[in-house]
């Protein structure tokens, strides 16, 4: 089995669910949800009527069920909180995004001769972190300065240590008292309103660059976009972006000649440095301006080389299953009277959500929530998103999905074969719960080849 354990309750809770009569069919339920870690209960009824004369035709209920419920995935994009399901949902995103590369799903490959460009825009420093440093793969000295000068708090500015990557100290601050925490809080706070005003900001100047009007640029061009946000180990996000030039149609009409990926190009990096969003006045310090980080890359994405549709859309889907683990932080919201002390966090990440809590009693911030995204580190933007004409969507994938079980199921007797016209589905569901016990982790661990989270009792 994947795990193990002495926990006599466990123990005793294995054996009673491999001897249970039922078990075949609750091992199927396992299978079903795909190895989920905290699968959703339901109990509840779905009924099938005749429309036109009323009589029931197919009833299926949960009270036949093991314990009286039905288990589902619980869909989850997080690889934190469970693995199966955020996979999923990294391979859904993955297929998104290469659709919009090379046609499928509905997008015709004639895609792959518009104007694409991979872009990344980063956050500006709030101060010298810890960092690894390479060059032709050979490690190098993290802040080498032979002469490094001490900051106001005593703290010699160089560090000669060779990080590994995997170094715990990597994105943490070589003087966390000279670190502008109030700025990387807020820079995330207001990262979703810097991607907006870019995105207009780039039809703009796009517009500009064809010599047409923002009004007259519709009837010409359309921009589409996928986009993803990563935490960089010191704790602020940037952002990676799919951007593409269609017709005024979408992906199935061509951009016109003059918008070519030079010009995307061009217009991508005015904007990026052309846009800024303020904060107000807040601690008797005067308003900020809060713009990206002067580094931004813009990189075309070929069908050869090292910059391919398959490896951009392997890198975005990979982050978009994932959050601020990378900086040490939870990844459930924190209640401001929590303590957290007893989260056992490092140092920076439990400055960083001080910070959230600190700013988020504020009144001039109570619109950026940052008390409720304070495990989030500041940042309350959806971490993938595409615009309307990219390519297809998660729902429709899922849909599809569906169908595909649906069918299946119907093929293997467990749903009749009716005519949608003439049948009425009635539902009726009610949750109950989420989750395994200790023993049935166990047991669904076994089931499906999965590891289960630390267990008690030697485990």
């Amino acid at each position: 089995m994947p795990a193990r354990t002495t926990n006599p309750h466990a123990l005793a809770g294995v054996i009673a669910r491999l001897n249970a009569e039922d078990y075949d069919r609750w091992a199927a339920q396992v299978r079903s949800t795909g190895g989920c870690r905290q699968p959703i209960h339901l109990r509840g009824k779905v009924d099938h009527y005749d429309r036109a004369t009323g009589r029931l035709l197919h009833r299926y209920t949960t009270r036949t069920e093991p314990d009286g419920i039905l288990r589902l995935p619980c869909k989850t994009r997080r690889a934190s909180r469970c693995s199966a399901c955020a996979e999923v949902y990294r391979a859904d995103t993955y297929h998104l995004i290469r659709a919009g590369l090379i046609g499928g799903k509905g997008v015709p490959e004639t895609v792959t001769a518009h104007p694409i460009l991979f872009v990344t825009l980063t956050a500006p420093t709030f101060g010298a972190v810890h960092t690894r440093r390479d060059k032709h793969g050979k490690a190098l000295p993290c802040h080498a300065r032979r002469n490094g000068r001490t900051c106001p708090h005593g703290r010699v500015l160089s560090c000669m240590t060779k990080h590994s990557p995997e170094d715990p100290h990597l994105g943490e601050p070589l003087c966390p008292d000279c670190y502008d925490y109030t700025g990387s809080v807020l820079f995330n706070a207001l990262a979703p309103l810097l991607w907006k005003r870019f995105a207009d900001s780039l039809r703009r100047r796009l517009a500009k660059l064809g010599g047409l009007t923002l009004k007259e640029l519709r009837e010409h061009l359309t921009v589409s976009f996928a986009k993803v946000a990563e935490y960089q180990r010191r704790g602020v996000v940037h952002f990676h972006a799919v951007i593409r030039l269609d017709g005024a149609s979408g992906p199935a009409t061509s951009p016109p000649a003059w918008a070519t990926t030079d010009v995307l190009s061009q217009a991508v990096q005015h904007s990026a440095h052309a846009v800024s969003a303020e904060t107000p006045a807040i601690d008797n310090q005067p308003a900020r301006l809060l713009k990206w980080g002067t580094q931004v890359d813009t990189r075309p994405i070929t069908l050869e080389g090292d910059l391919t549709e398959q490896a951009v859309a392997g890198y975005i889907a990979k982050y978009a299953t994932k959050a601020a683990e990378c900086v040490g932080t939870l990844d459930r919201r924190i209640n401001p009277l929590d303590n957290l002390d007893a989260y056992n966090l490092r140092d920076h990440p439990k400055r960083l959500i001080t910070e959230c809590l600190r700013l988020g009693s504020i009144d001039d911030l109570a619109e950026l929530r940052l008390a409720n995204w304070a495990h989030m580190l500041g940042f309350r933007g959806h971490f993938s998103t595409r615009s309307r004409r990219y390519s297809t969507t998660l729902g429709e994938l899922r849909a599809a999905r569906e169908h595909h079980a649906r069918d299946h199921e119907i093929t293997t007797g467990r749903l009749p074969l009716f005519e949608e016209d003439t049948v009425l589905v009635v539902s009726e569901w009610t949750y109950a719960g989420k989750g395994y016990s200790l023993a049935d982790q166990l047991v669904a661990a076994a089931i499906s080849g999965t590891p289960v989270p630390d267990l008690p009792g030697g485990a």
